[in-house]
């Protein structure tokens, strides 16, 4: 599964489609310098993802997420093509959130069902973690 954080106004904002060249303009010096990079690098600024596999588990990369926003969108399989940009994290050029299967919330007031009908969302994702990479975490559904 591949996850990406994000602020629940920007995808009311953007809503279908996420692409960085959408919101260009609007990033501050530190993205502008990150986004040099990965146009140096990989000729785009891609959207960023969090893959899970077995030693960086589905909780860990939620919880990580919600650090870029109060909404976690979940997706089987990603569009083609797909850059590896670190060990757990990959990239695309656009990010269709109508394919996502899951989404995880803690804003009470977002209006997901009215943007994505028929996908399960949770609210009230509380990690509780053991040690340094175990996370045990309860979600209850509303």
């Amino acid at each position: 599964m591949f996850y990406h954080g994000i602020k629940w106004e920007y995808v009311m904002k953007e809503y279908p489609l996420l692409s960085p060249r959408r919101t260009v303009s609007k990033h501050r010096r530190d993205q502008a310098l990150d986004r040099k990079h990965l146009l140096q690098q990989f000729g785009l600024e891609p959207v960023h993802l969090l893959e899970a596999d077995e030693s960086y588990p589905h909780e860990r990369c939620i919880m990580e997420c919600f650090e870029f926003g109060d909404t976690v969108f979940a997706f089987e399989r990603l569009e083609l093509p797909v850059w590896q940009l670190s060990h757990h994290e990959v990239g695309v050029e656009v990010l269709d959130l109508r394919s996502c299967k899951t989404i995880y919330t803690i804003r009470y007031e977002s209006k997901v069902e009215s943007f994505f009908p028929g996908i399960p969302y949770i609210r009230d994702f509380f990690p509780t973690f053991y040690g340094n990479d175990s996370c045990n975490c309860q979600k209850s559904t509303l």
